[in-house]
């Protein structure tokens, strides 16, 4: 990774000081109010959620180290995963959907040096991401010249159909809010990608309560007119770079990838 970038993590940095900071304040405040006010019980009860916090800000730090650029490297691996399995020949434009810090783009753009590509994201004040940030990636890692970055909605995409060659998505459908059913993203994200194109996405694919049966659903996307379509299920317990901590539900759980050509 290029040191003058910043991809950001999945672990937020600020969700830190509150965390740890919420967890000394209690563990403080348990022996106060047990010499003080002589309250033992809210005293014990004080310090083990003082002690629950700076567990959970311990596990969370554990997770933000494993997936850093630069560190753990989960994030990347998970990225080299999904472009493993987009079969491209890189000629042509693609497009990155809900591409954050624009990581998967530039990782695309590396793996394809022939592709004009488009990275487009809903971005907001939520999300540790932002275009500027994006384009200040691009330019560090040297293919600025060759991807334009938008701000957009996974559901409804801001292109006529079929304009892109090749489409890709990492851990974005589930997040967006402006589609009830996740699948209907996914089909808007077909909906651009030229016939005979090619697409690999990765989401939270085995979770049924996201996206019902996926076996059905591939059936669906077949009768469709999708040319091919595969689908891999529970990545989390088949990849050996996941470490079993983060297979959680809390974390990652239900991972999936489907891909294939259009």
């Amino acid at each position: 990774m290029n040191t003058q970038t910043n991809y950001g993590n999945w672990v937020p940095e600020k969700m830190f000081p509150p965390l740890f900071g919420g967890g000394a304040v209690l563990l403080a405040a348990g022996p106060a109010c047990g010499i003080g006010l002589h309250k033992t019980v809210l005293a014990v009860v004080l310090a083990v959620l003082g002690i629950i916090l700076l567990a959970y800000g311990a596990y969370m730090y554990r997770c933000h180290e494993e997936f850093a650029f630069g560190k753990g490297n989960m994030m990347a691996k998970v990225h080299e995963h999904l472009v493993r399995h987009l079969d491209w020949d890189g000629k042509g434009k693609l497009l990155d959907i809900g591409c954050g810090a624009g990581a998967l783009t530039v990782r695309c753009a590396k793996a394809f040096p022939e592709a004009q590509l488009t990275g487009m994201d809903y971005w907001g004040a939520e999300w540790n991401y932002a275009k500027d940030q994006c384009e200040r990636n691009a330019k560090a890692e040297g293919v600025a010249d060759r991807i334009t970055f938008e701000k957009g909605d996974a559901a409804h995409l801001a292109y006529p159909d079929e304009s892109f060659d090749a489409a890709v998505s990492n851990f974005v459908f589930h997040e967006v809010r402006t589609a009830k059913d996740k699948r209907d993203v996914v089909r808007e994200a077909l909906r651009v990608v030229k016939k005979g194109g090619t697409f690999s996405f990765q989401d939270m694919f085995s979770q049924k309560g996201l996206y019902g049966d996926m076996d059905e659903f591939v059936k669906q996307l077949q009768a469709e007119g999708i040319t091919e379509v595969h689908f891999i299920g529970n990545l989390e317990q088949k990849l050996d770079f996941v470490p079993g901590y983060v297979r959680t539900p809390w974390m990652i759980s239900g991972m999936g990838i489907l891909y294939g050509r259009k």
